[in-house]
């Protein structure tokens, strides 16, 4: 899968946070391998084409994304 599109800077600064953070692979590169940039886990099962496309974005798995916008 392809990272959303976002501006080279944008793009630069959310995958040096994310190695940062999670210390992880970078958002962008998490996203064309699919593994969650969050928890490192393989993110290839999503519940709809939203999570999906979430993950396009964020490159948080199903799981992860559950624990951070599900109430």
């Amino acid at each position: 899968m392809q990272p959303s599109e976002k501006h080279p800077t944008l793009s630069k600064i959310l995958d040096d946070l994310t190695e940062t953070i999670f210390g992880n692979l970078p958002r962008s590169k998490s996203i064309q391998v699919n593994v969650c940039a969050s928890c490192n886990g393989k993110a290839t099962a999503f519940k709809d084409k939203l999570s999906l496309k979430e993950f396009s974005i964020s490159g948080l798995c199903q799981d992860c994304q559950d624990s951070v916008f599900d109430k």
